[in-house]
């Protein structure tokens, strides 16, 4: 049987290969914090195929391509460099002012795309958790752990804003 791309055989023994080459159990911890990124990733992607707002779609395609630069970086990919902390602070800044909204709990469920932000901040939430383990054995520099810890606030931002224009559009529709 031919090797195809996807399927290479080269983890049915239990392990993977990390971007230096280097083989680990797949549940290393390493890979177990990628491996939920790579999960959070997934579900702001189902909240941008959600999204019917042109500004926020962009910014969900941006944070997912950030999202795979940061797995790559975490995988240990040579020369791949921890993706800018303050572009996620930037966009929190720029929610803040929009929406005017500060830290609260909320209900999620307003919208199809806020929900699935809700549950992308609750798996990035769980990287953050499994990340500072890494951390603290100096397995993960600090700009690293500090952008996983920044990573749930912007997905919080995004979903506040996504529902903020959802309930600005839907008073301004009933208006009419």
């Amino acid at each position: 049987m031919a090797k195809t791309w996807i399927t290479t055989k080269g983890g049915d023994f239990g392990e993977t290969s990390l971007g230096n080459g280097e083989r680990v159990p797949k549940d290393h911890l390493r890979v177990e914090v990628y491996g939920t990124i790579d999960e959070c990733q997934a579900h702001v992607g189902m909240a941008r195929a959600f999204c019917e707002n042109e500004e926020i779609c962009e910014t969900l395609c941006w944070l997912e391509q950030q999202m795979g630069i940061l797995m790559g970086h975490l995988a240990l990919f040579p020369g791949l460099p921890c993706p800018n902390i303050s572009d996620l602070e930037a966009i929190v800044g720029k929610v803040g002012k929009i929406t005017g909204e500060t830290f609260r709990f909320i209900r999620p469920g307003d919208s199809k795309a806020g929900a699935a932000l809700h549950v992308a901040r609750t798996v990035a939430r769980r990287a953050e958790r499994l990340a500072v383990k890494l951390f603290r054995t100096k397995e993960l520099q600090e700009d690293s752990y500090s952008y996983i810890n920044r990573l749930s606030d912007v997905i919080y931002a995004l979903s506040l804003w996504y529902d903020y224009v959802t309930r600005q559009e839907e008073e301004a529709n009933s208006c009419q």
